[in-house]
């Protein structure tokens, strides 16, 4: 799946989309996590600014997926 077509999924399904799969997209365009109890917590490449991600149940929560479609789309802009 290209960057596009990920953003459009996630967009389509904030509020119902899994944990593990939004750690799959992070994983693929952010690298490995380093995991701290529940949080995953992804390197971006800009400084000061990584993607914390805690489930909610098996689902991923509406905040952090908007905050990971944030970040996706700063991705886009600067070419990646």
């Amino acid at each position: 799946m290209s960057l596009e077509e990920v953003l459009r999924a996630l967009e389509g399904s904030r509020a119902n989309i899994r944990f593990r799969e939004v750690v799959a997209i992070c994983t693929r365009f952010f690298g490995e996590p380093r995991v701290r109890g529940s949080h995953h917590i992804f390197k971006t490449p800009w400084p000061g600014n990584p993607l914390n991600l805690q489930a909610e149940g098996s689902h991923a929560k509406r905040y952090q997926v908007d905050q990971v479609i944030r970040a996706l789309k700063r991705l886009q802009e600067q070419g990646h």
